[in-house]
């Protein structure tokens, strides 16, 4: 697979599993996400195993769009990953990576943009982001941040 176009990593203080648990969870993930706000389960999905998908809800500011997921990895304590799409088209791969660290675990949440380049003025406007790579690196930071702080304040 090609680097990711943006990407972050924190070291928390608990156990990849723990951690995992927390960014699996579509509901958790939305508490600590900067843009992604909340889901729904599509289809027969009730949980986070590999094909499962879920529209999601995503906010900036007052602006307000929804996505597909389809969960791609799901390797407890490993990874945790999915693909992105709006309208039927490929938007991003978003991956969780997990390794043991310590008392703890380093976090990598990495970003791989899929939007063919025609696609990206439409989305761009919709969402406010006409840089989404800078963006997507501040964003993760946010989100790692916070990702942190609720994992170790439940220990």
């Amino acid at each position: 697979m090609s680097q990711p176009d943006a990407t972050g990593r924190i070291e928390v203080g608990a156990v990849p599993e723990a951690v995992y648990a927390l960014v699996s969870d579509p509901a958790r993930l939305a508490d600590v996400a900067e843009e992604y706000a909340g889901h729904r389960w599509v289809g027969r999905a009730r949980g986070p195993v590999v094909g499962a998908r879920f529209r999601g809800r995503n906010r900036r500011g007052l602006r307000r769009w929804s996505t597909l997921s389809t969960i791609t990895d799901a390797d407890p304590g490993r990874r945790f990953g999915f693909e992105v799409t709006s309208v039927g088209l490929p938007v991003a791969r978003w991956q969780y990576d997990f390794e043991a660290a310590g008392a703890g675990c380093v976090v990598v949440e990495s970003m791989w943009e899929r939007r063919p380049a025609w696609f990206r003025v439409p989305t761009s406007t919709v969402t406010g982001v006409w840089n989404r790579r800078e963006a997507n690196t501040a964003n993760i930071a946010a989100t790692l941040a916070r990702l942190k702080t609720a994992v170790e304040a439940s220990r």
